[in-house]
């Protein structure tokens, strides 16, 4: 099987890598960085460019002999108008299996994020999904600033640090559920969850499964379509 990987930066390579090397699946990646940088700082930039962009990568991306398409990026995910795209293997958005998570807590939760251009998206397609699915939600967002500057730096360590020392100054109180909504934040919070023997959700988690699923759909579907 083989999956292509959408990316906004090159860190969440790795992670996806890691957690789906022990499976025979092959992983193409694909890195753009650009699309976000210029919906984030160029006005000029109209809504009707960035549905063309995504259009046209998600359209490169599909010929490129792949059963299923993986994005890791929340903002790109809310850019995408699938009605738009002209072929049918699976598009895999990384916050849907995390949100199916979230929503099937009870207790009041903390989401953290630490690059404050993801909040809005991420968190208007969470509560989209929470009542597509008649579910309701007790969130808390923070955001940990002044540490996403780092990783666009390149000091992954400094920056899985701070993440690291904020969940250690939070995760005792013991009364909300908390997870880290961004690839970048797993590291950290997995190293915290080993200290001290608790849970901490990440959209990594619950991908896996879901990965393989649509991966062998698509299989299928490509199969049928030949």
């Amino acid at each position: 099987m083989k999956l292509a990987c959408l990316h906004a930066h090159h860190s969440n390579i790795d992670y996806i890598e890691s957690v789906l090397a022990p499976y025979d699946i092959e992983l193409v990646h694909f890195v753009d960085p650009g699309l976000m940088n210029r919906v984030t700082h160029d006005i000029g930039f109209q809504q009707l460019d960035v549905g063309r962009k995504v259009k046209e990568q998600m359209e490169w991306i599909a010929k490129c002999n792949v059963d299923a398409i993986l994005i890791t990026c929340t903002n790109y995910i809310a850019l995408l108008n699938e009605k738009d795209l002209s072929f049918s293997i699976p598009i895999i958005k990384i916050d849907e299996p995390y949100f199916e998570a979230i929503c099937q807590m009870d207790k009041p939760q903390v989401i953290l994020f630490t690059n404050p251009a993801t909040v809005e998206g991420t968190m208007n397609r969470l509560t989209q999904y929470a009542a597509n699915n008649q579910k309701k939600v007790d969130i808390e967002v923070i955001v940990i600033e002044g540490t996403f500057e780092l990783l666009m730096q390149g000091l992954h360590e400094e920056y899985s640090q701070l993440i690291a020392n904020y969940l250690h100054n939070i995760i005792h109180d013991g009364k909300k559920v908390i997870s880290v909504a961004q690839l970048s934040m797993v590291h950290a919070s997995q190293q915290v969850e080993r200290e001290i023997s608790k849970t901490i959700m990440n959209p990594l988690s619950p991908l896996v499964k879901f990965i393989v699923n649509q991966l062998s759909l698509g299989a299928r579907s490509k199969h049928n379509s030949e």
